[in-house]
């Protein structure tokens, strides 16, 4: 009871515990934190090992614990932390002794161990880099593999192997797929970047003979790519259109019909949009959702399912579809991930927001909504990449149009209310959005003030928030502010009464309806022109009318029919502000 106080503060006597807890050393901290983060490092999967309860990405042999020179000591699992380490555990698998921090990654090297990641990555951009230009080529461009053998190796060499060339004959895709996916190796391509029959793998070791090795590793590909030159000659004995058509026995869920039922429904809304945003492209739009999905019961995309998309644009080709059309069966698959290319055409982009709208009203109608971690038909993802590519083309679309559109196409199978998950889907555009403009570094209240009464359409409501994050910036905005809160404050809830001129007793109250009946005229034809930089300076001139207001004027008179009416008026006003923002949710 002695630690309690009483403190007085400007909102009245609040009472106050004071305590002192003194600090512990570092390493006594680090003894406690350590164990528990290594225990808490996610993994796609873990494992036990032997009778501990512990669990790791693969069994843990040695820790080695380190502040400064002296060691941090724990256990995890049964394993107690120290400061001997082992280097490759080919190439020098015996024990060493780690003095500090300092030569601790120059020991490691030296036992062909290469701790630093990008030191790690550059070596394998050299060597394998090098491995090609031997046989002429370069590397095929692969980022993401590239970062995935990072973390597969300490100790990296190149060895360049070969396939033979009438593989080549293949979609290119194909044997780069078999290389990249199944085997981790990096494709070669000449000056033109035409593939040739080349591939570089990377080692974890020095290789003594890297023609044996290149020998293994042509054995294991050839495997791979004649499977997929038998899938690709059955593929052909059938035309690619008719391909559509089998669909029909493929479910794309049991409860939202098979995938040509899918493909009917994102096909019409496709059609729809095009009648808005590009009518010369319809017949185009058209073509491709229907073939779009026809590579999904070929043989190749059966055993190569990441070219989905892919085989199919190569199979219209070949078929003589329009390279439009073939081009908008790969790209409708686009953005594949967070950040990910675009389509580039409006017929890809088209069907691309429709399949992917088409998938997020089903799967919410039928309950299946993302939670937590678990996002199985990676709805979130979608969603993203349709506001991506409304506001890469500056599409005029209402994602709520687009909702209501494809309800209607999924009508008879949405298990949940209709109104439930129309505000469901609408909401979660509405946090994908955010989430996607705080994470491009727009401030998070100008995000909230604008989408807090507007979503529809994303490409108005982009500009809305570049106009206001702009004039956010003013030295007029931050008094301008103080007045509009001043303004929502003192309005408990919106008065639907309206404002009637007659019952005004002061002259300051006929300024302020005179210039909002004004300032209310040109906010609408400077909204109907989306000119929100000139909106915006329109609400600043009503400031000072506001201000005249409030000084002059008791709001809360006792006449309960002139209090009714100073409400509406103020009502009036906040809903001015109101369409272009929520100037309450500002920070100042």
């Amino acid at each position: 009871m002695e630690e309690l106080q009483v403190k007085q503060t400007p909102r009245g006597e609040y009472l106050v515990l004071s305590r002192h807890q003194p600090g512990l050393a570092t390493g006594e901290l680090l003894a406690d934190m350590l164990p528990e983060l290594i225990q808490n490092i996610p993994f796609p999967k873990s494992m036990r090992w032997g009778a501990l309860k512990v669990h790791f990405a693969r069994p843990i042999h040695w820790i080695v614990a380190l502040l400064g020179k002296d060691v941090v000591p724990f256990t995890f699992g049964n394993i107690a932390s120290g400061r001997t380490s082992r280097g490759h555990r080919f190439m020098s698998p015996g024990p060493f002794e780690i003095t500090d921090l300092d030569r601790y990654v120059g020991l490691l090297r030296d036992r062909f161990v290469i701790v630093d990641i990008e030191e790690r990555k550059a070596r394998i951009r050299q060597v394998i880099a090098v491995a090609a230009e031997e046989k002429g080529g370069k590397i095929l461009s692969d980022e993401a593999l590239l970062d995935q053998v990072t973390q597969l190796v300490e100790y990296p060499s190149a060895v360049c192997g070969g396939f033979d060339r009438p593989y080549l004959e293949l979609p290119q895709e194909v044997p780069i797929t078999a290389m990249r996916q199944h085997q981790r190796y990096f494709a070669v391509v000449d000056g033109a970047g035409k593939l040739m029959p080349h591939f570089v793998t990377v080692n974890n070791t020095l290789t003594r003979n890297p023609e044996v090795v290149a020998k293994g590793n042509e054995r294991v590909l050839r495997a791979r790519l004649e499977d997929a030159r038998f899938y690709f000659v059955e593929d052909q004995k059938v035309p690619f259109a008719a391909r559509a058509e089998q669909l029909k026995s493929v479910i794309f869920h049991s409860r939202l019909g098979t995938s040509y039922e899918k493909m009917e429904r994102f096909r019409a809304l496709a059609e729809y949009m095009a009648d808005k945003v590009a009518p010369t492209d319809k017949g185009l739009v058209s073509r491709a959702a229907y073939l779009c999905k026809a590579d999904l019961v070929t043989g190749t995309v059966g055993e190569f399912p990441e070219l989905q998309g892919a085989i199919g644009r190569s199979y219209a080709r070949s078929a003589g579809e329009q390279e439009a059309v073939a081009q908008a069966i790969y790209e409708h698959y686009l953005p594949t991930h967070a950040g990910g290319d675009l389509p580039s055409g409006m017929p890809g982009a088209l069907i691309s927001i429709a399949d992917k709208m088409d998938t997020l009203v089903g799967c919410f109608g039928i309950g299946q909504i993302p939670s937590g971690t678990a996002d199985p038909f990676a709805l979130r993802r979608q969603t993203l990449g349709i506001i991506r590519i409304i506001l890469e083309k500056k599409l005029p679309l209402s994602v709520a149009d687009l909702v209501d559109r494809a309800m209607i196409g999924l009508d008879g199978k949405l298990t949940e209310p209709a109104a439930e998950t129309r505000k469901a889907v609408l909401e979660f555009f509405r946090v994908r959005f955010e989430n996607l403009l705080t994470g491009q570094g727009y401030p998070q209240d100008v995000v909230d003030a604008v989408l807090a009464y507007h979503l529809d359409p994303l490409v108005e409501t982009m500009v809305k928030i570049d106009a206001l994050k702009a004039f956010r910036a003013r030295e007029d905005f931050g008094p301008l502010l103080v007045t509009v809160k001043r303004v929502v404050n003192i309005l408990k809830e919106e008065v639907g009464a309206a404002v009637d001129p007659l019952k005004f007793t002061t002259q300051a109250e006929k300024d302020l309806y005179r210039d909002l009946t004004t300032s209310e005229e040109e906010l609408r034809k400077l909204l109907t022109g989306q000119n929100y930089g000139a909106a915006l300076q329109c609400l600043v001139r009503l400031k000072a009318p506001i201000d005249c207001f409030f000084d002059d004027v008791l709001v809360l008179d006792k006449d309960m029919a002139i209090r009714q009416n100073r409400l509406a008026l103020l009502s009036r006003v906040a809903g001015l502000f109101r369409r272009l923002a929520d100037f309450s949710r500002l920070a100042a």
